[in-house]
Parts: C-alpha cells; sequence; structure tokens
C-alpha cells in the first residue's frame, strides 16, 4: 500500500510539472511571435541562445539596414532599433549600427530602466546603465543621467515596472534629453526613447504604451513596443 501511494504522489508531481512547463512555453510564444517551439527545442538541447534581430527577408529582395531595418538608413546615418520588454520575463533590447548594446534576454532580467549612452560624433558606445525601479535605487539612476556628457546621443528601453521609485528629480533629468512622456510614465507602463544631451541634430523618437487591464495583452501588461529610425550624423 505504501508503495502504491508513493507511485500515486509521483505521478501527481510529474504531472504538475507537465502543466506549469506547458503554461510557461505557450506563455512565452505569446510574448514573442518571432519565438517558436522548434526553437525552444533546439535552445533546450543546446543550451541559451541570444535573440537576434531579423537581418533578411525571403519575401523581399531588397537591401536591409543594419538592426533589421527594413530599408538602409540614407547616406551615413546612424540606425537604431530597440524594443521594450514583455510581461516580466522577456527583457529589453538596444540595437544601434547593427551592434546589440543590450541583448534580449529570457530570464526577466534588466527589470526596470534600461539606458545606451552612445557618442553623437563617432558613434562610440559610451556606456551602459540599467536601473531597477521597483526596489532599487533611484540615485543611482539620478548620478547616471547627471555623468552623461554634452554631446551625448540617449537610448532608453523599459522592462517590466519602469517608475514606481521615479522622482521629479529623475523626471525631469530625462525631460532635459528631450522626453515628452517621462512625466506620464507609471507603473508598468511600456516605454522606448532616442534622445541626446545638448546634441547638435536634436533629435527624439518615442513611444509610450499604458498598463491598463482593459486593454492590456498580457492581464497585468501591455504588450511589447518597438521603434526603429535613423539619426543624422554629424560632421
Amino acid at each position: 500500500m505504501i508503495y502504491i501511494r508513493r507511485e500515486k504522489i509521483r505521478f501527481v508531481l510529474m504531472v504538475t510539472a507537465l502543466i506549469i512547463s506547458i503554461s510557461l512555453v505557450l506563455k512565452l510564444l505569446q510574448a514573442n511571435p518571432e519565438l517558436t517551439l522548434s526553437n525552444l527545442v533546439e535552445r533546450s538541447e543546446g543550451g541559451a541562445a541570444s535573440f537576434q534581430l531579423k537581418t533578411d527577408d525571403p519575401k523581399d529582395d531588397g537591401p536591409r539596414g543594419k538592426c533589421g531595418l527594413a530599408k538602409p538608413c540614407a547616406g551615413n546615418d546612424y540606425t537604431f532599433k530597440i524594443y521594450s520588454g514583455a510581461t516580466n520575463i522577456i527583457g529589453p533590447q538596444i540595437c544601434f549600427e547593427g551592434k546589440m548594446i543590450i541583448e534580449k534576454d529570457r530570464r526577466g532580467k534588466r527589470p526596470g530602466i534600461n539606458i545606451a549612452v552612445i557618442n553623437e560624433k563617432t558613434g562610440e558606445h559610451i556606456k551602459t546603465g540599467i536601473f531597477n525601479m521597483w526596489n532599487g535605487k533611484v540615485e543611482e539612476l539620478i548620478e547616471f543621467l547627471k555623468s552623461i556628457e554634452d554631446g551625448s546621443l540617449v537610448l532608453i528601453a523599459t522592462f517590466d515596472d519602469p517608475a514606481t521609485k521615479l522622482n521629479d528629480e529623475a523626471r525631469t533629468l530625462i525631460a532635459e534629453l528631450g522626453s515628452s512622456y517621462i512625466s506620464q510614465l507609471k507603473f508598468r507602463d511600456n516605454w522606448l526613447f532616442v534622445g541626446g544631451k545638448n546634441t547638435k541634430t536634436q533629435v527624439t523618437f518615442e513611444q509610450h504604451l499604458k498598463n491598463d487591464r482593459k486593454t492590456n495583452k498580457y492581464e497585468s501588461w501591455p504588450e511589447m513596443i518597438e521603434m526603429e529610425g535613423c539619426i543624422p550624423r554629424i560632421d
């Protein structure tokens, strides 16, 4: 009798584990349309692989731009493409001039505000900052923002919660980079931003998607957003 009970308990545990695994796979497939079941199988067999943007399309024979843009940027302009995170599983991504500065992660890492700083004149990646706005210290974000030098391009992508610890000082510093939505940013909103600190081009790109259970794609989170574009290169 004891042996039979143990077998029943083992069976229940195996079924429970299977249900949890299937639920997680379905959530990942919903969160990232570029991810397929075969991809997951390959990664489980060969280890985790970093997410790569599509750089070609069999249906389109025309030339494509860096970072997977549909078309190359004109002349010598800089190319960028950035993604917000999805739910609290798939992290954000920032690509600049074909280089993955922040690669997408599927283990829930890098929540909050992710920042990449670029030299406007040379296109050189200067530094990266990742700031947890749920239980991190906003003072660290403020210090980072103040350290950004004039003539720097600033690319920002959020993941999960970007706003809980934000205060007026941090919001003001980001607004000075060119953001129009930072004053409205709230708990679990998705937000993407490209601007700069006293740059010559003074180009700004921005997208904001509110967290609203009535319209959210993933219950407590809005859907992933993406943004791409070209930034004029100065002489």
